[in-house]
């Protein structure tokens, strides 16, 4: 019986102990940290073997194979010992994917991305089709596998997933974009991270499609020296397109594969340019699996975006609180400060990925009234902005935060949750930040 361990005990690492224990494999789970009780009563419910709080080297490195779980990097010395005895380290997406026939689009990028794919999944289920989402989103992606039969998956995927890929074949994949994030596990060259970003496509051949925004010139320049075998499909706001999408006078008109489809962007419920190339790539990506146009069309309207995604929690005062937790890098910020029309007062802060903040200068000058430092350590924040915004807060709990911003905001303003850094130093995660800062809102 062949062994696999499992390095992380959180969603993907107990979805993928389920599916190899349904696959014949002798299962061990490993993780270093706490195991939390909910993924523990699953190993038990299951009778898999697991371990927490250490790793056991003697039951790791005797492992025919080894899914570990995205937040663990390579470089760490365990991961590099098993590297060396040849081992296969995998991750959960490969496993998943080596049991499943179903189709695949699979939706990558540094912003945009879980937006485009809780679209795209919207726009294949009204369409009728047996569709799971699943990835760095919602449920693991092995679970799913083990558990249910879909026809279609729509699955989010981050750089660290697409590192540990082998087979791993989306027949339509979309990249949202590409700008410089998670530097700090890429030796800080950004052309490691681009190149991991493109691991989507490096098994894909002609018959399957690369949708890319062709107004990124980090995708444009890289798909010059390193060409893919798949069809590519751009979207661009800056003009017509032979096949792919474009705006024309507020239309999104879309041509591809001798279909057209044409939608004012007065229809779209979600605000912003940013949005609208979203709405494109996901329109493409449900007319590739063929979801009718009219559905397409329908199910726009009726899309309601991603939670902490500029999500507007409530007016006081004539203040507008609006929650963009989900902002964890400094380009989905620069969304959020160019989509907002009013005065912002600013929560920014978290843990630095390696950060360059001079991309939101001009915006800040423009509309930022004052910003609050919500971080362990905001010394990088204020010497970025101290010169620019005489009103500079540091705080050190999401309820502080609020309280401040409630004081600095008059009428008229927006308070703005964006913070352009991970959350790990205060939070659980980035749901938990925006769901702190929305219970403070709520209790002012």
């Amino acid at each position: 019986m062949a062994r696999l361990v499992v390095l992380g005990g959180g969603e993907s690492g107990v979805g993928t102990a389920i599916l190899g224990l349904k696959k014949g494999f002798e299962v061990f789970v490993s993780d270093k940290g706490e195991i939390k009780d909910k993924y523990k009563e699953v190993l038990e419910h299951f009778g898999i073997e697991w371990e927490s709080g250490q790793h056991t080297e003697a039951k790791i490195l005797n492992a025919d194979m080894v899914m570990k779980s995205p937040g663990i990097p390579d470089k760490v010395p365990l991961i590099k010992e098993l590297v060396a005895k040849g081992i296969p380290v995998i991750s959960e997406i490969e496993f998943a994917s080596r049991y499943t026939d179903a189709t695949i689009i699979g939706i990558t990028g540094s912003n945009g991305k879980t937006t485009t794919t809780m679209m795209t999944y919207h726009l294949v289920k009204e369409g009728g089709l047996n569709a799971g989402m699943a990835g760095n989103i919602g449920d693991s992606y092995a679970k799913m596998v083990a558990e249910q039969d879909f026809d279609h998956y729509v699955l989010e995927i981050s750089s660290f997933q697409l590192d540990g890929i082998v087979d791993f074949k989306p027949h339509v994949a979309v990249i949202t974009n590409i700008t410089p994030d998670h530097l700090d596990r890429y030796e800080y060259k950004f052309e490691n991270y681009i190149a991991s970003k493109f691991r989507i496509a490096m098994n894909q051949d002609e018959q399957d499609y690369l949708i890319y925004d062709a107004d990124d010139e980090v995708l444009v320049d890289w798909l010059k020296k390193h060409p893919v075998r798949s069809k590519l499909i751009p979207f661009t706001l800056k003009g017509e397109v032979e096949e792919g999408a474009w705006l024309e006078n507020d239309t999104i008109k879309i041509k591809l594969e001798h279909k057209t489809l044409e939608m004012s962007t007065d229809i779209l419920a979600l605000e912003g340019q940013h949005n609208v190339k979203n709405t494109m790539a996901a329109s493409m990506a449900a007319l590739l699996v063929k979801v009718r146009k009219e559905t397409i069309r329908q199910s726009i309207q009726s899309f309601q975006g991603a939670p902490h995604r500029l999500e507007k929690v409530l007016k006081i005062n004539h203040v507008e609180y609006i929650n963009d937790s989900k902002a964890t890098n400094v380009n989905a910020t620069f969304y959020a400060l160019d989509g907002i029309k009013k005065p912002i007062v600013w929560i920014v802060g978290g843990v630095d990925k390696g950060n360059d903040y001079s991309e939101l200068m001009p915006l800040v000058r423009e509309k930022v009234k004052g910003i609050i430092c919500l971080g362990m350590d905001n010394s990088k924040l204020m010497d970025a902005f101290g010169n620019v915004i005489d009103l500079m807060i540091e705080t050190y709990s999401m309820e502080e935060a609020v309280k401040v911003a409630y004081k600095m905001a008059e009428r008229g303003d927006a308070v703005l949750l964006s913070p352009a850094c991970a959350s790990f130093d205060l939070f659980e995660n980035y749901e938990d930040r925006g769901n702190q800062f929305k219970n403070a809102v709520k209790n002012l």
